[in-house]
């Protein structure tokens, strides 16, 4: 197998909502998440699952939903990807002092993610 085979794993998930506290309070029951304070309510990886698990955030927002931020090889080419088949390209390459480099994309039927190079 090369490293263009392997299958792209998620390595964060963000939920957004008009009432984060209601959600807050919604998932922590329903799955028992430690969720912390602030206007990034950041949820830590479970356990049980494949190892170290996706971490994510909580916050509040306009759309409601949740977003996959998606591991990539290279930023460019997948961004080249996604509009040819058919998303959109809706933030363009944001590189993270001392970390990851970003861009934000939508899929054809307008559900957002995040591309992530590592």
């Amino acid at each position: 197998m090369t490293l263009r085979d392997w299958a792209r794993p998620v390595v964060y998930w963000s939920l957004e909502g008009r009432d984060p506290e209601a959600l807050r309070a919604f998932y922590a029951e329903l799955f028992n998440w430690k969720i912390g304070d602030g206007p990034f309510m950041r949820v830590e990886a479970g356990i049980g699952g494949p190892e170290p698990g996706p971490a994510g955030h909580i916050a509040a927002g306009e759309r409601g939903g949740f977003t996959l931020y998606v591991q990539v090889l290279d930023l460019e080419a997948s961004l080249a990807r996604v509009v040819e088949l058919g998303g959109t390209v809706t933030m363009g390459r944001l590189d993270i002092p001392d970390g990851a480099s970003v861009a934000g994309v939508t899929d054809p039927e307008g559900n957002p993610l995040v591309l992530v190079q590592q």
